[in-house]
């Protein structure tokens, strides 16, 4: 038949080539640095929280693709929802009704929120950030927008100004102007708010970067200071929500946050489409939507798509069925509890912090003379550089994908599918006890890569 494509054929027949066109057609640095650190695997198939090589070698996944595959890789119900929405061949995107999909959604989204009213739908985590600026900046009439320092929000240029991160905004410049806080500091918070030209404060309750949670009581005071002001509360839940926290979303873990605007995405997609959703109170919307003239004035070409409405709806209703949230506390609470007892047998291995499956490993100074030694080592060289040294065992040796929580910091972040059972978390914990007795031994092959990566750090100096 003219203009058939078979898509199966087409992967069998370039699938090979992946690293090469993707070195000459999209971010060459990718798979250079995938080659560097022994990452460029061919997955050929995934499922739950599990993946396989093109060697049919079984690989557990701990870092659910930043987040993205909270119930897994290609979960049933998802599937079977995106099978029926493309089979019933809806009128979608007319951009001239109003379709069910969105409005179901939005509906079972805000019965989690209580004190929020309606969704705004777009396409991933930094359009619902860049939403929630707009809208905060519209509904009060002011132009800045506090956030805190090692904040993640997105890469677009909104969402990069408050980006607390500099070495995502080095080059990118002039930004909005907008504030960095540190995370806790109250007196700061309220130094900016007498200014009077603040419209929100958007926050992380979890930052992703070091996985660092904000100190208990903090949201509420920096809520009532805010609403004092006259200014908003912006929650970023796009990693933390949906259960990640053993909560649905992490702000709940404080009585009487109920914020303003909250950005969600990620999760959500069920990891097949791209959606992401800001949900906020009435009044903002009707402010931002004012008139009929300004119908239109924030949208979304792709935004409220069926195939990312019923996938969303899909991950909903599987996540109540099955109690996803309630698990992933617990599995949590046996995650993060097995590795803090490793703390005082391992003189690497620092703190153990983070909620539900969302768990930072930080690694420090050791105490005695030879481990010292290397450490100082590889310190000089480039910070970050231990962690780097047990991500790699763990995947090469125990194949155990995780990451390095940021640049420059010696913590792995674990945020694996909220499906990972008990046979996963002796998995992980045994291969990480076998990481650190190497380290903690102070030779052998692991140390041999520290070297590697110490002279590759100089050379890009």
């Amino acid at each position: 038949m003219k203009g058939e494509f078979d898509l199966r054929a087409l992967l069998a027949e370039r699938g090979g080539e992946r690293y090469e066109l993707h070195a000459r057609h999209l971010n060459h640095q990718l798979p250079r640095m995938l080659h560097t650190i022994g990452f460029d695997k061919v997955y050929e198939r995934a499922e739950g929280a599990h993946f396989w090589d093109a060697d049919g070698v079984d690989h557990l996944d701990m870092l659910a693709g930043f987040g993205v595959m909270g119930l897994g890789r290609h979960h049933p119900v998802v599937r079977q929802a995106l099978h029926d929405v493309l089979d019933a061949q809806l009128a979608d995107l007319t951009r001239f009704d109003c379709q069910p999909l969105p409005g179901l959604l939005a509906e079972r989204l805000l019965a989690h929120s209580p004190h929020l009213d309606r969704a705004f739908f777009g396409n991933s985590g930094t359009e619902a950030v860049e939403t929630a600026l707009k809208f905060a900046r519209y509904a009060t009439g002011r132009p800045r927008v506090l956030y805190c320092t090692h904040a993640f929000h997105g890469l677009t240029t909104g969402s990069l100004s408050v980006n607390g991160e500099d070495g995502f905004r080095d080059g990118f410049a002039p930004l909005l102007p907008d504030t960095a806080i540190g995370l806790g500091d109250l007196d700061a918070l309220e130094r900016e708010l007498r200014k009077g030209d603040v419209a929100a404060f958007i926050v992380e309750p979890i930052q992703g970067k070091g996985v660092h949670e904000a100190p208990p009581g903090f949201l509420y005071a920096a809520q009532e200071l805010l609403h004092r002001h006259g200014a908003l509360l912006i929650a970023d839940e796009v990693q933390t929500g949906l259960g990640r926290t053993g909560d649905f979303y992490a702000y709940q873990h404080e009585d009487g946050v109920e914020p303003d605007l909250v950005c969600v995405a990620k999760a959500l997609s069920g990891g097949y489409v791209p959606v992401g959703a800001t949900l906020g109170k009435d009044w903002i919307f009707k402010k931002v939507y004012s008139s009929m003239d300004r119908v239109l004035v924030h949208s979304a070409s792709f935004g409220s798509n069926a195939q990312a409405m019923a996938a969303g709806l899909a991950v909903l209703a599987v996540m109540e069925d099955e109690g996803t949230v309630a698990h992933a506390r617990r599995i949590g609470d046996l995650l993060s509890g097995r590795l803090k007892e490793l703390v005082p047998r391992y003189e690497l291995l620092h703190e153990i912090r983070g909620r539900g499956l969302m768990i930072g490993i930080e690694f420090g100074r050791p105490s005695s003379l030879g481990l010292r030694g290397r450490w100082t080592m590889l310190q000089a060289a480039r910070k970050g550089l231990f962690a780097q040294m047990v991500v790699v065992p763990l995947l090469q040796r125990h194949q155990i994908l995780t990451q390095v929580s940021g640049d420059h910091l010696e913590v792995i972040k674990l945020i694996p599918p909220l499906v990972v059972d008990e046979a996963d978390v002796d998995r992980f914990v045994t291969a990480f006890t076998a990481v650190m007795d190497d380290a903690q031994g102070g030779g052998g092959l692991m140390w041999d890569f520290g070297k590697t990566l110490v002279k590759q750090a100089v050379a890009q100096r």
